[in-house]
């Protein structure tokens, strides 16, 4: 079994070696003490959210900190191809349940997408709180899955500025249900390109619409930008589900796992 991970601030491990000690403190040390009631022997990972990730053994567990005697402290790297997640706000926070089994199955970043037919809208106040609440939701999930990587939650955009990051991407794929080349098709085609090794890391987009499915008009728009359609399969999936499944996919198809 994984030893469990907590988390501490990025950097925070990169003067560390095998041998000696790192002290955990604030709300992560609170949790492996008096939560998961971590006591001294036990092994632990601590990672800085950042790849880096320290393995060891509790030396002390105290009421507010965490004391590890580091064995072995690893520089995790990215993947030569990134695969990014655009996520089309949903009601029912069917979107958080998107962004969080993605993180489980090892998407590198997220982008809340505000489109044309999302009934949820981030405005004001309520998108820096609702922002903060997806970086807490991947936080989360990262930690359930052993990762020493936080997905990074990016900035909503609309899809005039999800149309830039289309034409700056390697691969923009949106997820439709009337594509002709199945995503499997899309991602064996690219795949060379993808994975040339002459520029790394790569990223693909893989953009998912909202309950209410992409308007024709934003296909359009993405389309013009470089972005093209694929066919994730023969059932229609929620807005929940799309997304994950396509991480699944392209984590094969492009040697991810």
């Amino acid at each position: 079994m994984s030893n469990a991970v907590f988390f501490t601030p990025a950097g925070s491990l990169s003067q560390l070696a095998p041998g000696a000690t790192f002290v955990l403190e604030g709300a992560e040390a609170r949790h492996a003490v008096t939560v998961k009631r971590l006591a001294v022997g036990e092994p632990v990972d601590i990672a800085d959210g950042a790849g880096m990730r320290l393995t060891g053994t509790v030396v002390d567990a105290g009421s507010g900190t965490l004391t590890v005697l580091a064995s072995d402290v690893l520089v995790e790297d990215q993947p030569e191809v990134r695969l990014v997640l655009i996520q089309a706000l949903a009601k029912g926070d069917r979107d958080e349940l998107a962004i969080e089994t993605a993180t489980e199955l090892g998407i590198d970043a997220v982008i809340p997408w505000q489109s044309e037919r999302a009934i949820v809208r981030w405005k004001g106040d309520r998108a820096a709180k609702a922002h903060a609440k997806w970086q807490s939701v991947v936080t989360a999930a990262a930690k359930q899955a052993r990762r020493a990587w936080i997905p990074e939650v990016r900035s909503v955009v609309d899809t005039g500025a999800l149309a830039k990051a289309v034409e700056a991407a390697d691969l923009a794929i949106i997820l439709h249900e009337d594509a002709k080349n199945a995503l499997r098709t899309v991602l064996e085609d690219s795949h060379e390109v993808l994975t040339d090794g002459d520029v790394n890391p790569r990223e693909v987009l893989l953009i998912v619409g909202p309950e209410g499915g992409i308007s024709p008009r934003e296909v359009t728009r993405l389309s013009d930008a470089g972005a093209v359609t694929a066919l994730l399969g023969h059932h229609v999936l929620r807005s929940s589900t799309a997304g994950p499944a396509a991480v699944v996919l392209a984590s094969d198809v492009l040697g991810r796992w």
